[in-house]
């Protein structure tokens, strides 16, 4: 369409949005998170841009280059936002809301808003450790096979989606024991019917499975975790380990880059996504995020592990 004089009008853009160095996300559907909560953090957090989650808008087109993203929610919320902080110069602060707070709890934030609150304020940034298996980064664990089928129904079961419930419950129950073998730091096959590598003490459902944390600068492949069908489901339904007695002393195995074959293929699983079928890569991604903690706390104490090569 042209002026009166002729001339084309320019083309309408969309406005630059405003950056900002101080961003608060908070998602809604986060288990702790109601009125005065969310009134608690608007005026915590009264000197950032406030906005809702939204897994469709890329919030990162509002920061500037050394920016500090604060995410209050759930695991879901959480490690949305930790992937796409991956690699950047952004911080990442938490205020874990959620029904299971694996992340939060490996890193050894404190469970009560006010503490988080603190943290945010007064913690020391760390550089940490994440996951990666296959091109996609995890916080918790990467699963081959049926470890990975019951995170899946423990989501299931936590989100209400009874629906699913039947057709991953069959998943579960109905999986078999497959041959693996495993090269890189580490070296070893045999028969499985889940192996897990881990990044946090507890994974999906709060389910227990290694002594790794974000604070090491490896992962840790979990030796009992899902050792047979009644280990796995009874961490899932009971968010604890097998009875000691019944077996032996947990123990893992410390790696920062291994590959894993398996007859027949077995599906493999970031957190609580699939991500396709064996063979896959599985590695650490030394100080991929960082993240504010605070300033006196230790690592979380695991239990005993060795170190790959040893």
């Amino acid at each position: 369409m042209s002026n009166r004089k002729g001339r084309k009008r320019p083309a309408e853009v969309d406005p630059q949005p405003i950056l900002t160095s101080k961003l608060l996300i908070i998602s809604r559907n986060a288990g702790s998170v109601t009125p005065e909560v969310e009134a608690r953090l608007h005026k915590a957090f009264a000197d950032h841009l406030i906005i809702d989650f939204d897994p469709k808008d890329d919030f990162r087109k509002l920061l500037t280059p050394r920016a500090q993203v604060v995410v209050a929610g759930g695991d879901g919320t959480i490690g949305f936002v930790s992937r796409a902080l991956i690699d950047t110069n952004h911080t990442l602060g938490i205020l874990s809301l959620g029904t299971y707070n694996n992340f939060a709890k490996g890193l050894g934030l404190p469970a009560s808003l006010a503490g988080a609150i603190r943290v945010m304020k007064t913690g020391v940034l760390h550089k940490i450790t994440v996951g990666k298996v296959g091109g996609t980064s995890f916080l918790e664990a990467a699963a081959v096979g049926m470890f990975g089928a019951a995170i899946e129904l423990g989501e299931a079961i936590k989100d209400r989606h009874f629906g699913e419930f039947g057709q991953k419950l069959g998943v579960v129950t109905g999986a078999k024991p497959f041959r693996y073998e495993i090269t890189g730091d580490l070296q070893g096959h045999g028969m499985a019917m889940s192996l897990v590598f881990a990044n946090t003490p507890s994974i999906g459902a709060a389910m227990p499975v290694a002594g790794a944390n974000p604070l090491d600068t490896y992962l840790e492949l979990a030796v009992h975790a899902g050792a047979s069908r009644h280990d796995i489901i009874s961490r899932l339904l009971t968010g604890r380990m097998t009875n000691p007695r019944e077996r032996p002393l947990e123990m893992g195995f410390r790696f920062r880059k291994i590959t894993v074959t398996t007859k027949p293929k077995v599906e493999v699983y970031a957190d609580n996504q699939k991500v396709g079928t064996t063979p896959m890569e599985i590695s650490a991604q030394l100080g991929a995020l960082n993240i504010l903690l605070p300033k006196k706390a230790p690592p979380p104490a695991g239990r005993p592990s060795r170190a790959f090569g040893s």
